[in-house]
């Protein structure tokens, strides 16, 4: 079957830091644009983080760049999200995505979704 199983996430304190899990199943993720999307209750879902591969680079939106990365882990064909210093505005359900087109952030490109997981940044 083929699909994105997002693992991670839960409640983290201000500052802290929070890995998100996407692994894949049916389907060699190496090949596919990947994207972390987000929404926060009330708000529109928007894309903080994605790309394909080094020549391509990665699209960070400005409200994450320096404490978000995402990093793939071909062994076990995930990738991975990693969020630090958070804050409670960082609160949304995270999303991933895979798509076989160009890495753009545009949400209507990616054809496969994980299930999200809600991140909670508050003390």
């Amino acid at each position: 079957q083929v699909q994105l199983v997002q693992s991670g996430g839960g409640l983290v304190q201000p500052g802290g830091s929070l890995r998100l899990s996407c692994a894949a199943s049916g389907f060699d993720l190496d090949v596919y644009t990947i994207g972390w999307f987000r929404q926060a209750p009330g708000r529109e879902r928007e894309g903080i983080i994605c790309f394909r591969n080094s020549a391509d680079g990665t699209y960070h939106a400005e409200s994450v760049k320096g404490r978000f990365a995402s990093v793939r882990d071909s062994a076990k064909n995930t990738v991975n999200l990693q969020m630090n210093n958070l804050k409670p505005e960082n609160s949304a359900v995270y999303f991933c995505a895979a798509t076989t087109r160009q890495p753009v952030c545009n949400m209507e490109i990616y054809d496969l979704w994980g299930q999200g997981t809600q991140v909670t940044v508050s003390s």
